[in-house]
């Protein structure tokens, strides 16, 4: 009987608690105290400038185009990710480990992941806020990508392979 009157308890404090008269200031520029609040608003960036450069009336600036930038990556990236299905797939499917097959799908899976990972770096990490940090993770998402394409080359060449060492962990 004691438990269930334990929430009943419990929630009635909370209610007197948080309706009981707390200090709350109103003078400008001080956040009001909320029950069971402690902690205070930090900011870890700074807010980007708020500035407006030209009018109202101005036409958005128009991008020169690139072929590695727009529909042309967009395109790609959409023709990479679907030649990872029937990549993926085809090994276990043909029931025979091809090594260029396997050569094939390790290089999309390689491409893939790096122009994710680029697509991340890109949307979390502005260029005109944090121009440093974008440049040094870009230049480790390189290093990683090199790594893990000489990692994958050397298991192809010196092991079993990817679709191989799958094949072997599903059959364990």
């Amino acid at each position: 009987m004691a438990s269930l009157a334990r929430p009943f308890t419990l929630r009635q404090t909370c209610l007197s608690i948080s309706r009981s008269s707390l200090p709350r200031t109103t003078a400008p520029g001080i956040s009001q105290i909320v029950a069971f609040h402690a902690s205070t608003k930090k900011n870890i960036l700074p807010p980007l400038p708020q500035t407006i450069q030209g009018t109202v009336n101005d036409a958005a600036p128009v991008p020169k185009p690139h072929p590695s930038e727009g529909s042309y990556h967009w395109t790609f990236e959409r023709l990479i990710s679907a030649g990872l299905v029937p990549l993926t797939i085809a090994p276990f499917a043909g029931g025979s480990l091809n090594p260029v097959l396997d050569a094939v799908l390790c290089s999309l899976l390689i491409v893939h992941s790096h122009i994710g990972f680029q697509a991340s770096i890109t949307d979390y990490f502005p260029l005109r806020r944090v121009p440093k940090t974008r440049k040094f993770l870009t230049w480790v998402l390189r290093g990683a990508t090199l790594g893990t394409a000489v990692g994958l080359y050397e298991f192809e060449t010196n092991d079993i392979g990817l679709t191989g060492a799958i094949k072997r962990v599903w059959e364990a």
